[in-house]
């Protein structure tokens, strides 16, 4: 926008703020305000005199209508009178004649005066003053009745003189004087009323007419009132004409300052939402960073440790195994010992694992396997350290897909899971292990990406956990058990492989429950054949080692850059009956397979300063391909993805592993020496 643009939205707004540049509208004057207030107060009145008209109209009618209700009371009581009056004077001549005509007349007439009396308590019905005369007056006819049926019976026999002595008595009877005090009674009552109606009729007349009076003059001043009102209106309308002009022009100027406004602030707000994305994304992208760098600085720090206490341990666990091989006959209290130290040093080795499978830097060599086989062949370990208490249950799914894991890690997960449930428990319980196939949406648990996955969950029937452990259970060295029961690290280890294994790990628990952890394992291919596990006491004992003293021994190269790691192999390789070539570097090794050819198996260590074990493979493959190659490793750091479906020795290893190992990779079909590779 312009500097000449900006001077016009200027002015613009200040028009409009001052009523468009002209004279301020003013709508309302004065007179117009006290001649709309004065017809205001007008239209009340006219409304509450016409309401007070119609009230007064209302009641007049009602005086009226209780005017004429009591002469009906009046009129009715009289005929009350007379019927009786012609009933007796009809019986005194049924009396006198015995005419059968005159009983008949008596009859009907006492029977009009008894429905004259029926009438009357209809009428009556509202006032309780008149209903109990008249219900006085029924019980003074019913007897009276009773007096007069008997001279009407005795004329109706024709006896005439007990007829006229009967009648004679009823003419001196009591019930006389009584009927006529209460007929004289409900009259004077209905005329007082009727006294009391007329005034109330005339007071409500009276008031009706002065409101038509008031109602005329109001009308009067309305008519004035509107005369008025009409003069302001054609001068409102003939103002309003002149200000329409001005009131266009300013609507045209401010509704293009609106639309540049609006754009304005359109504009205003999309740069400031596309900001607080950004702060958001930059937000969240720091605080990933900060997460990955944290993790990176523990994985680096964990796999340095490793990296070292792996080769100290291979140099001890080398020692140990051919110490105790040469004295497990001669010195029995020596072998006790080095194998309490043997011990150690396995589980200073399983500790190591655990550090690098929870900075996600041990190698992971997965592949196909059938998860339900695997646990299958896991029973009989489960079975002896879980105990006897411990009844342990499996439950795969038919058809289940295989998985693609790491079958060692995974083993190892699945042991951790038991020996945590068993804790649970304390020690007695009923351990569920289910193997499930699942598809699950993106987002569904965890990371886990969407498809087919594999769900192992191990089920226990324990103390069960609170919502704010099972919050921290994955944190690395976490545990609620006492002082040096555990180390903390079995649930993080299993949550790194299996975020490793492009996984997730699911938990659901609650106090007094019991607890189900569930691992979500992504589908594989094919599944293998799994392999059994061997028991931690079996990897204590010595195998036999199959002589290899006839003709001369075959030559085995040994590449490592640690002097202590270098000389504890050669011996281990030296006493599995195994001519030992020993190198420190990758380049020593390629010239001494150009120089020999009679060498077929390689042993190299993975992390080696210049050139790696992995790249040491790969020219080694090309230049000799009928070399076998078997890759020793305790911590793979960046090369471990390049170890996927290679030969792996972990450190620190036994001589019968070394020895498996040695034999498997020897008994693998390769070119023989000579044939030229293509690269």
């Amino acid at each position: 926008m312009g500097s000449g643009e900006t001077e016009r939205a200027d002015r613009v707004a200040f028009d409009v703020e001052h009523g468009g540049g002209g004279a301020p509208r003013r709508w309302l004057t004065p007179a117009s305000l006290a001649i709309l207030f004065g017809a205001a107060i007008a239209a009340t009145l006219v409304i509450l005199l016409i309401v007070q008209v119609d009230r007064s109209t209302t009641a007049r009618d009602r005086a009226l209508t209780m005017e004429r209700h009591s002469y009906d009371v009046m009129l009715v009581t009289r005929s009350v009178d007379s019927s009786m009056a012609r009933a007796e004077a009809a019986l005194g001549r049924f009396a006198t004649s015995a005419d059968r005509g005159m009983g008949t007349g008596y009859y009907n007439n006492w029977l009009d005066a008894g429905a004259q009396i029926s009438q009357l308590e209809t009428l009556v019905g509202q006032d309780p003053e008149e209903t109990a005369l008249v219900r006085q007056l029924r019980a003074l006819y019913t007897a009276r009745g009773s007096e007069l049926g008997l001279t009407a019976t005795r004329a109706y026999y024709r006896q005439g003189w007990p007829a006229l002595l009967l009648f004679n008595n009823a003419g001196h009877s009591k019930l006389i004087p009584q009927i006529d005090r209460t007929l004289t009674a409900i009259s004077d009552h209905e005329r007082g009323m009727l006294q009391a109606r007329f005034d109330a009729s005339d007071a409500a007349s009276i008031f009706a007419n002065r409101l038509v009076t008031w109602l005329s003059t109001i009308g009067v001043i309305l008519i004035a009132g509107a005369g008025i009102l009409a003069w302001a209106t054609w001068s409102a309308i003939r103002t309003q004409r002149q200000a329409s002009e001005e009131a266009e022009a300013a609507d045209d100027r401010a509704s293009w300052l609106e639309q540049a406004v609006s754009e304005r602030t359109r504009a205003l707000t999309e740069s400031n939402d596309r900001l607080q994305r950004e702060m958001a994304e930059r937000a969240a992208a720091e605080a990933q960073l900060r997460q990955m760098q944290k993790m990176e600085a523990v994985g680096q720090l964990t796999g340095g440790i490793a990296h070292d206490f792996n080769n100290m341990l291979a140099v001890v666990v080398g020692g140990l195994d051919l110490a105790r091989r040469r004295l497990a006959i001669e010195a029995d209290e020596v072998g006790r010992h080095i194998d309490n130290a043997m011990e150690g040093a396995n589980r200073a080795a399983a500790l190591t694992r655990r550090l690098l499978g929870f900075a996600r830097a041990e190698p992971l060599l997965p592949e196909a396997i059938d998860a339900g086989a695997l646990i299958e062949g896991m029973s009989d370990l489960l079975d002896r350290t879980l105990g006897e208490r411990v009844v342990v249950e499996t439950q795969v799914e038919a058809g289940a897909w295989p998985v693609w894991v790491d079958p060692l890690q995974l083993e190892n997960a699945i042991l951790n899971m038991a020996v945590n449930a068993r804790d649970a428990m304390d020690g007695a319980g009923r351990l569920v292990i289910t193997v499930d196939n699942v598809v699950l949406a993106h987002g569904e648990v965890g990371e886990a990406r969407a498809g087919d996955h594999v769900c192992i969950a191990v089920t226990d029937s324990g103390c069960g956990m609170t919502p704010a452990i099972i919050e921290r259970v994955f944190e690395p060295f976490f545990t609620t058990k006492p002082v040096g029961k555990g180390t903390g690290l079995g649930l993080s280890q299993i949550f790194g492989f299996v975020r490793q294994s492009e996984g997730d790990v699911a938990i659901r628990s609650a106090p007094g429950e019991g607890t189900t952890v569930s691992l979500y394992l992504p589908r594989g291919q094919a599944a293998a054949a799994s392999r059994p596990i061997v028991s931690e006491p079996s990897r204590l004992a010595i195998p036999a080692i199959p002589s290899r003293d006839h003709g001369p021994r075959e030559p085995v190269l040994i590449v490592e850059d640690d002097p202590r790691v270098r000389v504890a192999t050669s011996d281990a390789i030296d006493e599995l009956g195994y001519a030992v070539v020993a190198c420190a570097s990758g380049e020593e090794a390629i010239a001494v397979l150009d120089a020999r050819r009679d060498i077929r198996l390689m042993i190299s260590d993975v992390v080696m300063p210049g050139m790696t074990g992995p790249e040491l493979g790969a020219v080694v493959r090309v230049r000799h391909p009928h070399v076998g190659i078997v890759f020793v490793t305790g911590y793979a750091g960046e090369a471990g993805d390049e170890l996927e479906g290679e030969a792996v020795l972990r450190k620190p290893f036994t001589i019968a592993a070394l020895d498996r190992a040695v034999s498997t990779a020897l008994s693998a079909p390769r070119r023989a020496p000579g044939v030229a590779a293509t690269a």
